[in-house]
């Protein structure tokens, strides 16, 4: 049974109206958009500037050899957000890392910045259960999720899921809470499930600040095939879980 692989969200979370989780998620992402747009409109006069910044790697670089503890707490911040934020996409946050501070750092900002996020989450969830997950999701994500249902196999399932380029990978670190894995398991999937992603947009990031048009275009092309890919060998996971 599904509930046998998840912890009893109906019986330890009191069930909710439908309109309540809508009227909080609204809240949310609202909150987030004017907090953008706050942002957006403070600095509109600088964005010119901003913008000729950053498109001078050299530039941009140099400002992060200058400040070198501020900008990698302001990156490795700002992915923490993204992850928390589920319904922000994380492509942007990974291309800046790889542009900003090459390959290999980026990766590692971006992976750190993963672990902290997904640790918060999976506590936050532990606690508070639904009320957390249903401020981003409905619960039809998790019917549409309730194949993985198997305990005996639900770390290696969710492994696989996660690496899988295309899915959901926000949702499923919230889910993960909601599950019986241990904390150590979810950490390492939240994590490394995010590898391919991570590394396909920080090449090609970082191969474009160094004016390496090639490869960063052979990585854009690689994350595509991997993202088609994924979603074919997904479906067949899918389909096979549930026969």
């Amino acid at each position: 049974m599904w509930e046998e692989a998840t912890m009893d969200i109906k019986g330890s979370i009191p069930e909710r109206p439908a309109g309540t989780l809508r009227r909080r998620r609204t809240l949310v992402i609202a909150a987030g958009i004017v907090a953008l747009v706050g942002v957006l409109i403070a600095c509109w006069e600088y964005l010119p500037a901003v913008y000729a910044w950053l498109a001078d790697a050299d530039a941009v670089r140099a400002y992060v050899a200058g400040h070198p503890v501020l900008s990698r707490l302001a990156i490795v911040g700002v992915n923490i957000l993204q992850v928390l934020l589920a319904f922000l996409p994380g492509e942007p946050v990974e291309l800046a890392s790889g542009y900003a501070f090459g390959f290999v750092e980026g990766t590692i900002l971006c992976l750190i910045a993963s672990a902290v996020a997904s640790s918060v989450i999976y506590f936050a969830v532990r606690a508070w259960g639904w009320r957390v997950v249903g401020l981003f999701f409905d619960r039809s994500h998790l019917e549409r999720y309730g194949w993985i249902r198997d305990a005996r196999k639900l770390e290696l399932i969710m492994l696989i899921v996660f690496l899988i380029p295309g899915t959901p990978k926000d949702f499923l670190t919230y889910f993960a809470g909601l599950t019986r894995m241990r904390f150590a398991a979810v950490l390492v999937i939240a994590t490394a499930g995010r590898i391919p992603s991570i590394v396909t947009s920080t090449i090609a990031a970082s191969a474009f600040g160094d004016g390496n048009y090639v490869l960063a275009a052979i990585a854009v092309v690689v994350a595509g095939l991997l993202i088609v890919a994924g979603g074919i060998a997904y479906r067949r996971l899918e389909a096979r879980e549930r026969a």
